[in-house]
């Protein structure tokens, strides 16, 4: 692909998710649906305020939640230093984000402060405990809400991508399945950026950078699932995530997608078929279904993620990501953009980590740091 087609995606993977964070600001986290239709009506379609009482309440149309600040800081960090830099990243939550909480849920930027965000608040602020040792137990996508920046930086570097996302995740949350779909998102989010297809091949070439060693993931069946041979070792554990199966989920979806026997309709009723609340469990098969089946139309994929209730900031946000790392920034509409809060700041920013990303995935030789889109 040309640096053009590369920026481009890069670009609409950030945009995405900023998008899919501010569409869901005022639904947000709505179980019961009926309630949602009569505070916003049958269909959402753009940006809403929260009403008086509920989460993010005083936010208004359009701006960030605190996952779409905190991202903006990874964003920043990204771009200033021209790499992830962990020291760099984590002094900007300790001077920028950590003062302004005060370690309960309903307050903070963005109006609401998460699980793990809150737990890294006491470590550090109340127990004065160093990086490293601020992690919890969350099974949230919290993780993958900021480190999708990361993995749009180092698309074309995917032992890289794996070893920072993996790093930056567990400076907040420690459990070791919740960190291996966390990167498998990020591989996912990569080749969607390279221009790989979220299609029923992808998890196949996601295999192969695991068994060149790339990718770490613990696997001893050969390609398509087939077993081991009679007396082949046990490939090295060390260092590697127990299975590939994080892996996998995303072809199974777009296979789901693809099938005329699978139907889910509307498509909002994902959130229902795989579960509306916040684990990582139930929102990324959502998320990865719903940008393999509008692969080509970015405002059906976010907003199918948005009315689908429950946790629904988080699928938008994963969902909005994949959705605009395969159409790009500039299929993206723009009434989108139009409606965000320093749009024009956040597209800046998201150009500038584009430009990193372009110039990393044609190197000096002229030849791409990754496997070819095809």
């Amino acid at each position: 692909m040309s640096h053009t087609i590369i920026q481009d995606r890069a670009a609409g993977a950030i945009m995405g998710a900023f998008i899919g964070d501010a569409l869901a600001l005022g639904p947000h986290w709505y179980y019961d649906l009926a309630e949602m239709r009569r505070d916003y009506g049958e269909w959402i379609t753009t940006y809403t305020d929260p009403k008086p009482g509920r989460y993010h309440s005083g936010r208004k149309a359009g701006q960030l939640s605190q996952a779409g600040i905190i991202l903006t800081l990874m964003l920043r960090s990204l771009v200033e230093r021209g790499q992830y830099d962990e020291a760099d990243f984590c002094r900007r939550l300790d001077e920028e984000l950590f003062p302004l909480l005060d370690g309960t849920p309903m307050n903070g930027p963005g109006g609401y402060t998460s699980q793990s965000i809150r737990h890294a608040w006491r470590c550090r602020v109340e127990q004065k405990l160093p990086w490293g040792k601020a992690g919890g137990h969350a099974d949230t996508t919290e993780a993958i809400e900021r480190t999708l920046a990361i993995a749009v930086r180092y698309a074309f570097q995917p032992t890289e991508l794996a070893i920072n996302v993996a790093n930056n995740t567990r400076l907040t949350q420690i459990d070791d399945t919740v960190i291996s779909m966390t990167v498998a998102y990020a591989a996912v989010l990569g080749m969607l950026v390279q221009g790989h297809a979220l299609d029923a091949a992808l998890s196949g070439k996601l295999m192969r950078l695991v068994k060149t060693g790339k990718l770490p993931f613990h696997a001893v069946t050969f390609d398509d699932m087939q077993p081991p041979r009679p007396g082949d070792p046990d490939p090295p554990r060390a260092g590697r995530f127990a299975s590939p199966d994080a892996l996998l989920t995303p072809s199974y979806m777009a296979r789901a997608a693809a099938d005329e026997a699978i139907r889910i309709e509307p498509a909002w009723k994902v959130s229902i078929v795989y579960g509306m609340p916040c684990a990582i469990y139930h929102q990324l098969p959502a998320a990865y279904y719903l940008a393999a089946r509008f692969r080509n139309d970015f405002e059906s994929a976010v907003l199918h993620a948005v009315n689908g209730g429950g946790q629904n900031l988080a699928r938008a946000i994963l969902t909005g990501a994949l959705a605009g790392a395969q159409v790009g920034l500039s299929n993206i509409p723009q009434r989108f953009l139009g409606g965000l809060e320093d749009a024009k700041i956040l597209v800046n920013l998201a150009k500038s980590l584009a430009a990193q990303v372009a110039d990393a995935a044609m190197p000096a030789d002229g030849e791409s740091g990754e496997i070819s889109a095809n």
